[in-house]
């Protein structure tokens, strides 16, 4: 049986790991951004990891080594800042070619390092061998006050559902790449995830939260199967830049598409009680309102002028 034949990705995890670990300091293991551990009195520990494989997650045809490295760290960067937590110590594994010169390495060094001092990560040590393809990974470390964690599985009924600033551009910048025809790309060749700073700014007022990797509609889905709610989301509030819309142009295909279904955006998605939010604007304000949480699984929506559809989920790695 493949993968695809039971469902997918997020299928094949549920199948093959547990949710019960035996150990009273595991908070948090499978089911979201970060595994969650007790650690001190007052701070939990926050474990993550992400791997990039080449033609997959990145292509050298377009994208140099420099920006596979920034990519990277900034992927895992955001899973930590999704909980409310600081990152702190990365671990970084190597599947290199044979072939691979010194200088590739060098300069995929220079990404992940100048991605990590913009978040005050240091770059402990890790692994390296050899493979037909480049497949890169990073596991990190974090930390969070225990006041300030922040699960998939605290969302509550009637939450707003917030995205920080605007959706889609990495996945209409890939399209673009692969299609061949001009306009932004930057979004895709060079995420940024947000600050540790605006992370727990917004952690201070909401209740759930997750960050953008596989699309819009693979986050909310995550949020209501953790918290075991429903959701809708307004097609015509989802934030979309000049740029994305005129990909969408070029593609014949709609911007929105990109945002719900695309993914590697690493904004934020959030859910907060709607008497938070000009609190959160004050110390805040890069975040636009797409939608609702509705009371227990009353299923996940999607708004569309005056459709009411069911919203397919977002990427998949073997759907």
């Amino acid at each position: 049986m493949r993968i695809s034949e039971i469902g997918g990705e997020f299928a094949l995890i549920r199948r093959i790991t547990d949710k019960e670990f035996g150990d009273s300091a595991v908070i948090k293991g499978v089911g979201d951004d970060c595994a969650v551990i007790d650690h001190t009195k007052d701070r939990y520990l926050l474990v993550t990891t992400d791997m990039m494989v080449e033609n997959d997650h990145f292509n050298l045809e377009w994208q140099s080594p420099f920006q596979v490295g920034m990519k990277l760290t900034e992927a895992n960067v955001s899973d930590i800042l999704a909980m409310g937590g600081t990152p702190k110590y990365a671990f970084v594994s190597l599947s290199l070619k044979k072939e691979t010169e010194v200088d590739f390495v060098e300069a995929l060094y220079r990404g992940l390092k100048t991605s990590a001092e913009r978040h005050g990560v240091v770059i402990l040590g890790g692994d390296t061998t050899h493979g037909s393809e480049y497949t890169l990974n990073m596991a990190l470390l974090g930390e969070v006050d225990k006041s300030m964690l922040r699960l998939r599985s605290m969302a509550q009924p009637d939450d707003l559902i917030c995205v920080t600033g605007t959706l889609g551009g990495s996945d209409a910048g890939l399209k673009l790449l692969r299609s061949g025809k001009p306009g932004s790309t930057s979004k895709h060749l060079e995420p940024r995830c947000r600050s540790e700073n605006e992370a727990r700014a917004i952690a201070e007022y909401a209740h759930a939260m997750i960050d953008v990797s596989d699309g819009l509609a693979s986050e909310v889905s995550h949020i209501c199967e953790e918290s075991c709610l429903g959701a809708e989301v307004y097609y015509e509030k989802i934030p979309i830049s000049e740029s994305t819309i005129e990909a969408g142009r070029r593609l014949s295909i709609e911007p929105q598409d990109f945002a719900l279904y695309g993914g590697e955006d690493f904004e934020l998605v959030f859910t907060i009680p709607e008497a938070n939010l000009g609190s959160l604007r004050k110390r805040f304000s890069d975040f636009t309102v797409v939608g609702k949480m509705l009371p227990e699984k009353q299923g996940i929506y999607l708004l569309k002028g005056k459709e009411r559809l069911r919203m397919m989920r977002g990427y998949d790695h073997f759907a």
